[in-house]
Order: C-alpha cells, then sequence, then structure tokens
C-alpha cells in the first residue's frame, strides 16, 4: 500500500461503497506483480492530480479475491474506472500517465 493519503485502501469489504458516488478509479495490483509497481508511482501522481474529482483507490487481488473474480479481473494490473457505482472504462496492463490521465478525462 503506497504512503499517499489520497489512495483509498479498497477491499471485498467496502468496494461497493467506495465506487457509488462520482468517479472513482480503482488499480487492481498484486504485491509480486512487476508491471504493477511500475504504475503504482502513476496512479499515485493521478491521485494528487485529481483530487477532489476522482477518487483514487487501489485494490489487492490476492487480498481480495472475491471483487477480483466478480469484476472479471484477469490480468493485473487492471484499472477499472466507474462512475457513480458503473463501469464505465478499463485499462488492462501497464500504461503511460498520459494514457490514463485522458482516458479519466473522456469520463469527467
Amino acid at each position: 500500500m503506497s504512503d499517499s493519503s489520497s489512495i483509498i485502501e479498497v477491499t471485498d469489504a467496502n468496494f461497493d461503497k467506495t465506487i457509488a458516488k462520482g468517479v472513482v478509479l480503482v488499480d487492481f495490483w498484486a504485491a509480486w506483480c512487476g508491471p504493477c509497481r511500475m504504475v503504482a508511482p502513476i496512479v499515485e501522481q493521478i491521485a494528487t492530480e485529481f483530487a477532489g474529482r476522482v477518487s483514487v483507490g487501489k485494490m489487492d487481488v490476492d487480498k481480495n479475491p472475491a471483487t477480483a473474480a466478480r469484476m472479471n479481473i484477469r490480468s493485473i494490473p487492471s484499472i477499472l474506472i466507474f462512475r457513480d457505482g458503473t463501469l464505465v472504462d478499463t485499462v488492462v496492463g501497464a500504461v503511460s500517465k498520459p494514457v490514463l490521465q485522458r482516458r479519466i478525462e473522456a469520463v469527467l
């Protein structure tokens, strides 16, 4: 988990509540995943840059297998973007910050 206080730790228990309101980005990751570690600092920068407009969360798929299965997470990192509880975009794999910024701007 990151030190960034702007990132929500998403779990099976709080997932539905976390994504219910506004635009929410959830990074599905695991500690052993190299590409996840590459994306982590980008997700943290996004959390800071979009603070107040987008909620950013991270979900460890090893600790929260029920939600990962329900959301059909087949490979990680997978970044899911929700608006008011509805999935509006999915980004699979390590992507650059500009790509992620454009995907978020598109749903705001």
